[in-house]
């Protein structure tokens, strides 16, 4: 992960996970809605794993 996906991760957690797949973007997306934390951690959890 780079340091522009980390910075993506930040600012809009959905965008970060675009490539993942549709299930990774819907579960950001809530958790983003439901709270800017939860969705950034989201975010970087999927970011980081490898594929």
């Amino acid at each position: 992960m780079g340091i522009g996906r980390a910075i993506l991760c930040i600012l809009l957690p959905p965008l970060a996970v675009l490539d993942r797949g549709g299930g990774s973007i819907l579960l950001v997306t809530v958790l983003w809605l439901c709270g800017w934390v939860p969705g950034v951690i989201a975010a970087l959890l999927i970011c980081t794993r490898s594929k």
